[in-house]
């Protein structure tokens, strides 16, 4: 176990800060979550900045070293706890690595761009007052669609999509896809497929996932 816990900063109901959370709960790795109260501006100020240069969240420390990037943040957290945890939750072997990658890429190239921008479309932007973009919406979901139809088809060969265990590439579309889910009208995008609603309940019932979002739900004063 480490010796300090590592730093997270950022707001849990940011998807990429909730991404890392899970990947550290999965590893059983201690760590202290830093808030970043971003209304106010803290990110864009100089001491975040020097850990955080693009000024979004998360940043990532572990005593002397900084990360940005929540699927890099992931990935070195699960090398450097390899021992840990979900041992197998970025693979064992090169193959198992390998598998585990591109699908991560599929996530990062192919799922997060469409389904980012419907969460923050019907999710984010009527609690911000903001005015819904309804070409926008159909044309993402449209993409998603798509990239979904390649994953029914995956699914139906392999019980998740690296293959027969849970890993990173599982938990990398947690985050977008509990607010498709649970906070959108578009859940039967995830539901409607038998393959995907099937992995979908596996992924997102996990003991991991329900601890990051309970986290989310906000606090009374």
């Amino acid at each position: 176990m480490a010796t300090t816990p590592v730093k997270v900063y950022g707001p849990p109901i940011s998807t990429a800060v909730s991404r890392v959370l899970a990947c550290l709960l999965e590893k059983g790795v201690d760590y202290q979550l830093i808030s970043v109260n971003m209304s106010k501006g803290e990110h864009k100020k100089p001491d975040y900045l020097k850990i955080q240069p693009f000024g979004q969240v998360p940043a990532f420390q572990d005593e002397d070293i900084s990360l940005f990037e929540s699927r890099a943040i992931c990935r070195y957290i699960c090398d450097k706890y390899a021992d840990q945890g979900n041992k197998g939750l970025y693979g064992t072997n090169p193959l198992a690595k390998a598998s585990i990658d591109q699908w991560l890429e599929a996530e990062g190239q192919s799922f997060s761009p469409p389904s980012s921008t419907l969460v923050f479309q019907l999710a984010f932007a009527p609690r911000m007052k903001l005015k819904q973009d309804q070409g926008v919406i159909r044309q993402n979901e449209e993409k998603l669609n798509k990239v979904l139809d390649v994953y029914e088809k995956r699914l139906g060969e392999s019980r998740f999509l690296a293959g027969d265990e849970f890993s990173l590439a599982d938990l990398s579309h947690l985050p977008n896809g509990h607010y498709l889910v649970n906070a959108t009208d578009r859940g039967e995008l995830f539901t409607s497929r038998n393959n995907v609603g099937r992995w979908w309940t596996e992924i997102s019932t996990r003991d991991s996932w329900e601890k990051v979002v309970e986290m989310q739900k906000p606090t009374a004063n």
